[in-house]
């Protein structure tokens, strides 16, 4: 059974806090801090591909540059892309994905499966 995509009605990042705070139309807000979503990028690059680990499997830190955003692109009507200092800018985050990735207690709770997530 196909669930209705949430989408968000504002999208903001907070540089100076380091934040993402994303409020979506059903109500939710969710916040999530720059090195989270660093640490979560989908592309294969940090992700592996083919059977490959990714960059971010090889490493344990982070640095600065790799979490300091410095541009967030929409993506059509699905999805965002954050830019990093580093000048990576493959990441793209469905809303679905972001959505899944909230780090509030009410979502966590939740325990959504992949079938669930659209994973």
């Amino acid at each position: 059974m196909s669930q209705t995509m949430p989408e968000p009605l504002t999208i903001t990042a907070d540089v100076d806090e380091r934040l993402l705070r994303v409020e979506w139309a059903d109500g939710h807000r969710s916040v999530y801090a720059f090195e989270a979503l660093r640490w979560a990028c989908p592309c294969a690059t940090c992700r592996g591909e083919w059977g490959r680990p990714g960059l971010l499997d090889a490493t344990d830190r982070l640095t600065p540059e790799q979490t300091d955003l410095v541009d967030l692109r929409q993506v059509g009507r699905y999805a965002i892309c954050p830019i990093w200092a580093d000048g990576h800018s493959t990441g793209i985050f469905t809303y679905r994905a972001l959505r899944d990735l909230c780090p509030c207690a009410e979502c966590a709770g939740r325990g959504a499966t992949s079938d669930e997530r659209g994973v």
